[in-house]
């Protein structure tokens, strides 16, 4: 069971202010895969598990079983508690318990609120109703009868900031917002408020029958979202994607269990590789083949996993109408779990799965390829971007081969980004790894230089303007403190100085993409968490990195090429020293380069119809400069 602690609530209320409690917990936080709890996670422990468990005691439900930190499949979400008691028509009854340190906030909308720190984040109503749906999606019929329900405590909040938190909306209605004087009300009263009314005291059986279910999406849930997923003209798929998309159904056919079929395992399974450059179509079949996976072998309880939490941000975001799909998408850190539970498998950005010190194949991927019947795992060898990193397609191979797996690699030639410009992708490539060559130009692609980065971020605020999607990103070159300020305004740590003809200097300042989302006084939004910053309101603002683009695109780009990576003397030269990054930053410089020459890559291929590029070292500049030429070419005006 993944959870920090479960017992009776008598049991965990009794030994609740023993320290030792609270150590063991974090051990078995850290065992469930949770990570390592922070200070700030113990102290949240230490705030918000007394009153709640304090209240229940008093309202004579001792006798319920409480699981703290009760995490779903995959480790996607984790439930500050959940309560479990026995139904008076013999089923099972749940109380889904969202507890909150927070005293004062403000709704924005629907489902948002901005706390007192300027955080914007879920409604906690909107966030424990998604927590309820996943019991009701992924029940599998062979389990027990559940009656799901749900509370929100802010036990440090007044009546009327609890009220204040209440929404109008049908759906939630029946979800109360209790304040810290609700806990206090009289013992008959509580039952009610805590939702907890008509359960009883679960016997041994039944703890064990609702620890034992299997939690599995039901099939409602997965042609919804396969539906969903399809039908989405982000996802459309052309060329050499279909033929690829062909031939893996085919083989998910011979492997996989059709629709009714009884999820049986058909030989020794499958292992296919997908490998392919900047805008190949990777993603997109990705997402496809997890659509349709999920609509013709629902048996198999398809799943998409990727290493980049930006990827998954936005997949969550495609779904987020069904509010039980995020478990459809777990973190890259449940991928030796979901391989053992999962009869299908998508993986997406396989190159950046860490290695964790192992020679060969990482030990999570090797699991992958021992226990799935049908893994279709998608890579790119040039954007291995850290040291870490670096799964390789033959290393696949060799894996599959030593298990007695059957192994497929498919190739994805074309170009979907760049305006279909194959003659883009084919210059950055000559540029950074061959001999670089003039850019000649192109009809449907428009490649030029900035002079200094005003000019470069004043073409992207008119294609904004414009109404067209543009953004800026960089080599990681400057500061980018951890614990920067929860302020409506981002620090400037980008600084750049621009000598002008008059010998005098300009300093162009900017700052990185936001870690959480700001909004102003009035709920408008400045900036977009890291996530989303390439695709919401307000990202052309700040300045994305690697890890915040890869895997994504837009219709214009600028790119500055730090001065960690320079030309010199008919050759590309690494300087580590100039790097922020503190994965690459103490590398020698030629172990340094083929990382940069592989992340300038893919900051270079996320344009599908414009890039302009700055570099910051003067004799670089002059080297592009002289091999872009003005070519006609589709200009942002």
């Amino acid at each position: 069971m993944a959870c920090a602690a479960a017992g009776r609530v008598g049991e965990i209320a009794a030994r609740i202010g023993d320290p030792s409690f609270l150590q063991a917990c974090a051990t078995r936080y850290v065992a469930a895969g949770f990570g390592v709890p922070g200070e700030s996670e113990k102290r949240s422990w230490r705030n918000s598990w007394p009153p709640l468990l304090q209240a229940l005691v008093r309202a004579g439900l001792s006798d319920l079983q409480v699981y703290l930190e009760y995490g779903t499949p995959g480790g996607s979400r984790r439930l500050d508690a959940l309560l479990v008691g026995a139904g008076p028509d013999g089923g099972l009854g749940l109380v889904v318990v969202e507890l909150k340190q927070w005293q004062i906030c403000r709704v924005l909308d629907a489902e948002r609120v901005m706390r007192s720190d300027q955080v914007v984040t879920t409604h906690p109503v909107f966030q424990v109703a998604a927590y309820r749906s996943f019991f009701t999606h992924w029940r599998p019929a062979e389990a027990p009868e559940l009656e799901v329900r749900a509370v929100v405590v802010l036990h440090n909040a007044t009546a009327d900031e609890a009220a204040a938190l209440r929404p109008d909306a049908p759906r939630v209605a029946d979800i109360p917002v209790l304040s810290g004087a609700d806990l206090s009300a009289p013992a008959q009263n509580l039952v009610s408020l805590l939702r907890c009314e008509g359960l009883g005291a679960p016997d041994a059986v039944q703890v064990a029958a609702f620890e034992g279910i299997r939690w599995e999406p039901s099939s409602r849930l997965l042609n919804h979202v396969g539906s969903e997923l399809e039908g989405a003209n982000t996802f459309a798929l052309v060329g050499d994607q279909q033929d690829a998309f062909v031939r893996i159904r085919a083989v998910a056919a011979r492997h996989l269990p059709a629709r009714g079929e009884e999820p049986v395992r058909k030989g020794d399974g499958a292992i296919i590789t997908v490998s392919g450059g900047p805008g190949s179509g990777k993603t997109a079949l990705a997402v496809r083949l997890l659509g349709r996976l999920m609509r013709d072998h629902p048996a198999t309880h398809p799943r998409f996993i990727t290493p980049s939490g930006t990827l998954r941000a936005h997949l969550q975001e495609a779904v987020r109408g069904h509010s039980a799909a995020r478990e459809l998408f777990p973190g890259i850190g449940a991928l030796r779990s979901t391989a053992q539970q999962a009869g299908a498998l998508v993986i997406d950005e396989a190159q950046r799965i860490k290695r964790n010190g192992a020679d060969g194949l990482p030990p999570d991927l090797t699991a992958v390829v021992e226990y799935v019947p049908l893994a279709v795992i998608f890579l790119d060898e040039r954007q291995i971007i850290r040291p870490d990193e670096g799964t390789t397609v033959d290393e696949i191979r060799t894996a599959a081969q030593r298990l007695g797996r059957t192994h497929h690699h498919l190739e994805l030639t074309g170009s979907f980004r760049c305006a279909g410009s194959a003659t883009y992708t084919a210059w950055v490539d000559a540029l950074l790894y061959g001999t670089p060559v003039p850019w000649t130009g192109h009809t449907s692609y428009d490649l030029d230089l900035a002079d200094d980065p005003f000019v470069l971020q004043q073409r992207i605020d008119r294609a904004i303007a414009a109404g067209r999607s543009a953004r800026t990103t960089a080599g990681f070159c400057w500061p980018w403190p951890r614990n920067r300020p929860r302020t409506p305004t981002l620090p400037l740590h980008i600084q750049i100085d621009v000598p002008s003809p008059t010998g005098q200097t300009r300093v162009w300042e900017a700052a990185w993409n936001a870690r959480e989302t700001l909004i102003d006084t009035n709920g408008n939004p400045l900036a977009p968490r890291s996530q989303l910053w390439a695709t919401h309101s307000g990202g052309h603002q700040q300045i994305g990195c690697i890890y915040t683009a890869q895997g994504l695109e837009y219709q214009d780009a600028g790119v500055i090429i730090g001065p960690d990576l320079t030309w010199d003397h008919d050759r590309w030269k690494a300087h580590p020293d100039q790097s922020h990054d503190e994965a690459l930053r103490d590398l020698p410089p030629q172990q340094y380069l083929r990382y940069a020459l592989n992340i300038y890559r893919v900051l270079l291929t996320r344009g599908t119809h414009t890039t302009r590029i700055h570099a910051t070292d003067p004799t670089t500049q002059r080297f592009l400069d002289h091999l872009i030429t003005q070519a006609p070419a589709h200009s942002v005006t």
